[in-house]
């Protein structure tokens, strides 16, 4: 990449003459097309014309290629005016052809409190149109709080999908100005703005090859051969460099070997949360640099207790997005840390918190301690991403907690118009694994009917499933918009393109289907055809039942034995007609006699005995989980005797006495048992 971007300079003249011209190329297109006025700021792959920009292009004359090359679309720019480098300087008095006039001082911006100042001032600019009035406003800018203008213009124009939610955005005639001025003085700009303008840049998708990047990047090359750059530095030159070329840029290369050749026992906080930021990007992707990761670890885990709230944050996302599992004793160490910084993390730090605690499957009690006293107070205030990280935390964990859903439903009722569908639907998710049903029900589902309804069209298939899922796990019955998912069109949907429909939505299908069945008789609506159903709720992965406790079970089926007299008595694990498998099975004829196992005829009642284990019940709380509980309800309305056998009861028993006449007051309360 550094020996193009060098070539591309050469071939545009930015190395080794002046700048002179008054043309300036803008972009790289073929000799009969039209450019769009937006366009020469962005790549031909990111034409801002796919992105739904509808403004006139200007006709250009055609142009006359040598063979083999591209055609060259040009600009006549203005020069502005030029004095020292160091600073921006933004006229008030525009040129008449609308452009803005900069300058360029060699100070810095009067005083750091000013620099500071205007930082938060570009920080607190919420839409685009706010942050390109700001930046015509201001009489001087240094390059610090110019490439924070870009990194904020990205910030509110990525849409998240590679692309800039209005890229006429990058048309204002005051950011080209801006642009062209870092461009003409790059050798003058600090390390510090010069590789933060590239990564701006990169964020923004301008051309690779307009003079502004190959500028920066021809800059930063030779800066990064003179080993000037600091680790920060060096850095956010990473990640510019992996956005422009991917992991395998040869710069890239000489960047990570002067990494490497440092010490982190010498980074201070910060530059360590930058290093790993910068490997969790994608520089360390496919198991690179795992000796220099091996060596951060070893030294991260023995500062975890100094690091700071933003330094806890980064590391864990970039553990998250590197797949570090065997870095769990380093998870656990700044899980310890982040319990202390709950009160004070961003939103955004707690949610990146918590995404790496569901992501290594960890938990700790003084976290959700923490959380417990700090969600409630912010409910209401929080990003509501924050918010469903939080609830999703407690459901994948199945952390019983009263105080947070209470908080959470309540603000619910008053803000649901703030949460995206997939948002609303992992929040339900949440209280549907856990079985809890909020104080304020009533208004609660009310507010998620209201969603369903008027934003219907907006749920993905499988999301929608989710959120009707979890409603019939808190016996919830969304009859309205059953028939919907049942038609043949939600079905085709619900389909993978390469493997046809997952199992755990065909699981989630037929429950959905037996609930509205088993409790809602009087539904005539679409029926799920037989094809769309499983046989057995209990698969591998995520299932809708939870394997019996093997050490539990043998202690239950001895007992078992004791008391009926033979194993022949009672059958274990059985699958029944209706999907759900049977912990143990006991038959009783007319008079209440236990009939053998094998028998098929005269039978009167079936007794269901649920051997429950810890699995089968929050973590943290006698409260059976709500897969279990819609489980032994349906049991009951199929005609089985339902007797739970939980395991903290069981374990109290001592003896062979003890547990046989637990048994038997538990399966037959009714009668009296004589001694074998």
């Amino acid at each position: 990449m550094a020996l193009k971007v060098l070539q591309r300079a050469q071939q545009l003249g930015l190395i080794g003459s002046p700048l002179l011209s008054s043309v300036r190329f803008l972009s790289v297109c073929g000799p009969q097309e039209q450019a769009c006025v937006v366009c020469p700021w962005t790549s031909s792959s990111r034409c801002s014309l796919r992105h739904g920009c509808r403004r006139a292009r200007w006709p250009l004359p055609p142009l006359s290629p040598s063979p083999g090359r591209m055609g060259v679309c040009s600009m006549a720019v203005r020069d502005p005016l030029l004095d020292v480098a160091g600073t921006v300087r933004l006229h008030r008095d525009s040129p008449p052809d609308g452009g803005v006039r900069l300058s360029l001082t060699g100070v810095a911006l009067g005083s750091r409190e000013q620099e500071q100042a205007m930082l938060e001032r570009v920080s607190s600019c919420g839409t685009s149109r706010q942050l390109l009035r700001t930046l015509r406003s201001s009489l001087l800018l240094s390059d610090r709080v110019a490439a924070a203008i870009l990194h904020r213009l990205a910030d509110l124009e990525q849409d998240g999908a590679g692309g800039l939610r209005d890229p006429t955005v990058l048309s204002d005639e005051a950011l080209r100005g801006l642009c062209q001025r870092l461009e003409q003085e790059s050798s003058r700009l600090r390390d510090t703005a010069l590789v933060s303008t590239l990564l701006a840049c990169t964020r923004l998708y301008l051309d690779p090859w307009s003079r502004l990047l190959v500028r920066l990047v021809s800059e930063s090359q030779e800066r990064l051969d003179k080993e000037s750059l600091g680790v920060a530095e060096l850095c956010m030159l990473a990640q510019a460099l992996l956005a422009l070329e991917g992991p395998n840029c040869t710069m890239l290369g000489q960047v990570m070997e002067q990494l490497q050749c440092s010490d982190p026992a010498q980074w201070s906080q910060d530059e360590l949360a930058a290093v790993y930021g910068a490997l969790g990007a994608g520089v360390a992707e496919g198991g690179r640099y795992q000796d220099l990761l091996n060596t951060m670890h070893t030294h991260t885990l023995s500062v975890t207790g100094r690091l700071e709230p933003m330094a806890v944050s980064e590391v864990l996302g970039a553990l998250v997005a590197m797949g570090q599992s065997q870095a769990l004793p380093l998870v656990i160490a700044l899980c310890k840390q982040a319990v202390r910084h709950v009160p004070v993390f961003t939103d955004a730090q707690l949610a990146a918190v918590l995404s790496a605690l569901i992501y290594f499957g960890h938990s700790d009690h003084f976290l959700v301690q923490a959380l417990e006293l700090h969600v409630p107070k912010k409910a209401f205030t929080a990003h509501p991403e924050t918010v469903t990280k939080v609830m999703q935390y407690f459901g994948r964990r199945c952390i019983w907690s009263p105080a947070v859903f209470d908080a959470v439903a309540e603000s619910f009722v008053y803000r649901a118009d703030d949460y995206s569908t997939s948002q609303v639907a992992r929040q339900l998710e949440a209280l549907g694994v856990l079985g809890y049903v909020p104080p304020n029900a009533a208004q609660f589902f009310r507010k998620v009917e209201a969603l369903l309804h008027a934003r219907f069209s907006q749920f993905q298939p499988r999301v929608l499933l989710e959120l009707l899922h979890a409603c019939t796990l808190l016996q919830r019955f969304p009859l309205n918009f059953v028939s919907k998912v049942f038609s043949p069109y939600f079905l085709q949907q619900l389909q993978g393109k390469d493997s046809g429909t997952d199992r755990m939505v065909l699981a989630q299908l037929t429950q959905l289907y037996m609930t509205v069945k088993l409790e809602c008789p009087f539904y005539n609506g679409p029926q799920l055809l037989p094809k769309y159903r499983v046989k057995s709720f209990l698969m591998p992965g995520r299932f809708l039942e939870t394997q019996v406790d093997a050490h539990l079970y043998n202690s239950v089926k001895s007992g078992l034995v004791d008391l009926l007299g033979a194993r022949s008595y009672f059958a274990s694990r059985v699958l029944t007609p209706y999907c759900y498998t049977l912990d143990v099975e006991i038959k009783l004829d007319e008079e209440g006699y236990v009939l053998p196992a094998s028998h098929i005829d005269e039978i009167h009642k079936r007794i269901a005995v649920c051997i429950n284990g810890p699995k089968r019940f929050s973590a943290n709380a006698q409260q059976l989980l709500g897969k279990e509980t819609i489980k032994q309800r349906h049991l009951g309305l199929l005609g089985y005797e339902v007797v739970e056998i939980p395991y903290y009861e069981f374990e109290k028993l001592k003896g062979k006495t003890e547990i046989v006449e637990y048994l038997h007051k538990k399966i037959f309360p009714l009668s009296y048992r004589l001694s074998w």
